[in-house]
């Protein structure tokens, strides 16, 4: 298989069965909208249609109005059509993670050469949502203790998956400092990677760096770069 119809299998096979702590809750975006499915797999057909090896990004979980929508990790429907060229019809949204990781894709040389080296996921690959007063909140694996220790097992595992589609274990890219403290206590006992580099979560950036933008590109594409 291509590196692309693995993670179309990985995709098609997500199913969290474990226990969380009261007041959250897992949404599984492949088996709420049939459309998140096919644009995934044309998502993944058209950019990984491959068997090179590639260096691995990790995000933290899928945010609602990106891959909780697209099922492609920081892409919401705008960037999924306007730069990816795959049109989806059930749902528009706009998530500005995606907006950040797409302008420094675009300054990597657009998406064909940035995804042919790199594959993005989550070591918590579905989304979680906190329920509130307010209603369901985005919430992160990281969010809550007893959260971690509940999700921690499924998130090894999931690692490893993703390891196994093909990825350059060397180095590994984390985003958001808070998630690299986490993912370092699981690679401290399982030893996946090598080395950590950890840059800036794109929400981060884009809510509280906005005016420094540039520089926090050019800091990933220094990052990315310099094995590339």
């Amino acid at each position: 298989m291509t590196f692309g119809e693995q993670v179309v299998e990985f995709n098609s096979n997500l199913k969290y069965t474990g226990k969380l702590p009261t007041g959250f809750q897992v949404i599984n975006p492949f088996l709420d909208n049939p459309e998140t499915f096919s644009v995934m797999t044309a998502f993944y057909k058209k950019f990984y249609n491959d068997h090179k090896e590639r260096k691995f990004i990790i995000g933290i979980n899928p945010s609602r109005h990106g891959a909780g929508v697209t099922g492609v990790p920081f892409t919401d429907t705008k960037r999924l059509e306007t730069v990816c060229g795959i049109e989806m019809k059930s749902a528009h949204t706009h998530e500005i993670s995606s907006v950040f990781l797409y302008d420094v894709i675009e300054n990597f040389g657009g998406p064909q050469l940035f995804y042919k080296e790199f594959y993005i996921n989550s070591p918590f690959p579905l989304a979680i949502v906190r329920n509130t007063i307010k209603g369901n909140l985005n919430a992160n694996y990281y969010d809550d203790k007893n959260l971690f220790e509940a999700v921690k097992p499924f998130m090894i595992q999931s690692l490893k998956d993703h390891i196994s589609l093909g990825l350059d274990t060397s180095e590994v890219f984390i985003l958001g400092k808070k998630n690299a403290n986490f993912i370092d206590k699981i690679n401290s006992h399982e030893h996946f990677f090598d080395k950590m580099t950890v840059l800036e979560h794109p929400r981060y950036i884009q809510q509280y760096k906005s005016k420094e933008k540039q520089l926090y590109i050019d800091k990933y594409l220094i990052a990315l770069n310099k094995n590339s």
